[in-house]
């Protein structure tokens, strides 16, 4: 298995941020498993402040490009991402169009 951290800043506003959440408590169910048929076998996503972190744990043959490709051929969950983004909004060292930052792992127990 293979692990990933992301991170992604929300807009900061409160009564934003309160309908992310609600959205992230009734996941759509063709975004649940497009996330599995890509090879994802947990997603977490934690929040503070504005900022999300995302942990994924992921089949050896996950490819960040693969699910890319997936997605758009997927109309709903398209029409999810760009839902989502109404709420989001990238970092600021991220590069033109990235939403979700890889992070580096820099230390492990």
């Amino acid at each position: 298995m293979k692990r990933y951290c992301l991170a992604l800043d929300l807009k900061d506003d409160q009564a934003l941020i309160q309908k992310y959440k609600k959205y992230h408590k009734e996941v759509w169910p063709e975004i649940i498993s497009s996330i599995s048929k890509s090879g994802i076998r947990e997603m977490e996503i934690y929040l503070t402040g504005n900022r999300l972190f995302m942990i994924i744990e992921a089949v050896d043959q996950f490819t960040f490009e693969n699910k890319a490709l997936l997605d758009e051929n997927n109309p709903k969950v398209k029409e999810w991402e760009q839902l989502m983004w109404k709420y989001q909004e990238a970092l600021p060292f991220a590069d033109p169009g990235e939403k979700w930052k890889l992070m580096d792992l820099i230390f492990k127990l």
